[in-house]
């Protein structure tokens, strides 16, 4: 099975920081544990991304295990390439999700 090409947008980085702030501000490495955790499961979508449900529009999550965060990516099947829109809190709105991700698909 040909491996899809992992494209993290630019909105999807600038939220991992701002989360992998606040957890460093909070306690001094967690941050960067955040960090790690996120690019790991990002980085696993490009084996088979559609192991993950789609909640809506097209936008699949794939959750940040021992962080209350998902990422939310799209699968252009197009290019084979999996495009992460989003890296959003699991106690934020549903509808903020859709709202942010819809944006940026």
């Amino acid at each position: 099975m040909k491996k899809y090409k992992v494209k993290i947008e630019p909105e999807a980085l600038a939220d991992i920081q701002e989360i992998t702030d606040w957890y460093n501000e909070a306690q001094a490495g967690l941050g960067k544990r955040l960090q790690e955790t996120a690019i790991k499961h990002i980085n696993s979508l490009n084996k088979d991304p559609r192991l993950f449900a789609i909640r809506y529009n097209e936008i699949r999550c794939i959750v940040i295990k021992k962080f209350p965060y998902m990422v939310h990516f799209y699968i252009n099947d197009a290019n084979h390439t999996v495009e992460v829109l989003a890296v959003i809190s699991t106690d934020r709105n549903p509808k903020l999700w859709e709202e942010k991700a819809v944006k940026k698909a």
